[in-house]
């Protein structure tokens, strides 16, 4: 059996979100497990251990993904397993505190949770010396600006900024139809009002950008 699939059974539901499929192979390839409609889900190198996967194995619709992943992390690559959340999010606080010392940092805030962990880990880091700008656009979720003034106001105490730009974006918008093009004046919208609530702040030395 294949070292990628060790422990799982012969047949295991997988997610496929997308149509491209892969026909062929060289001849270093093998082809190593199907579905009904496509031929080649997995591959393995005949002499390396290098696999390819056509499939998802992260999400939550393949339910046995994470003990393929834990194969090809530990089985295939020879990692070990000593690796705990809590020491990179105690390793990430203690960084940011060592870059910014006593510096300001301005960081974008939405209510998603990607942005909330990143503010979060940076209040923990920098605490007051944190500025955060909420841009609401007119398209924000349902009660999203309150979720992130409930949390990084009254919570966290951060230094938060809201910037009532609903206007302003939906005037961008009016009229136009062709997705690529909101895109586009969504993100030239908010980088205007993000940075003109920026020159505001006084003293800022860092700009936080990321999610994940």
């Amino acid at each position: 059996k294949e070292s990628l699939f060790d422990g799982l059974p012969e047949e295991i539901d997988v997610w496929m979100s997308h149509g491209d499929q892969i026909s062929s192979v060289s001849e270093d390839f093998v082809s190593v497990a199907q579905t009904g409609t496509c031929p080649i889900a997995a591959i393995r190198h005949r002499e390396l251990p290098v696999f390819g996967i056509q499939f998802h194995p992260e999400v939550t619709h393949t339910p046995l993904g994470g003990k393929l992943l834990q194969n090809f992390v530990i089985g295939v690559c020879g990692c070990e397993a000593t690796w705990r959340l809590g020491d990179f999010a105690d390793a990430t606080i203690a960084r940011v505190r060592e870059l910014v010392g006593d510096r300001r940092v301005i960081r974008g805030l939405r209510g998603g949770d990607a942005s909330r962990v990143v503010a979060a880990l940076l209040y923990k880091a920098s605490g007051s010396q944190l500025s955060c700008n909420l841009v609401d656009n007119g398209l924000l979720r349902q009660n999203e600006q309150q979720l992130v003034i409930d949390e990084f106001s009254n919570h966290f105490k951060a230094d938060l900024h809201v910037v009532h730009a609903e206007d302003r974006f939906l005037g961008a918008l009016a009229g136009i139809e062709e997705p690529q093009e909101k895109r586009r004046r969504i993100g030239h919208a908010f980088i205007e009002c993000f940075k003109e609530e920026a020159t505001k702040i006084a003293d800022a030395h860092f700009l936080a950008q990321g999610t994940l």
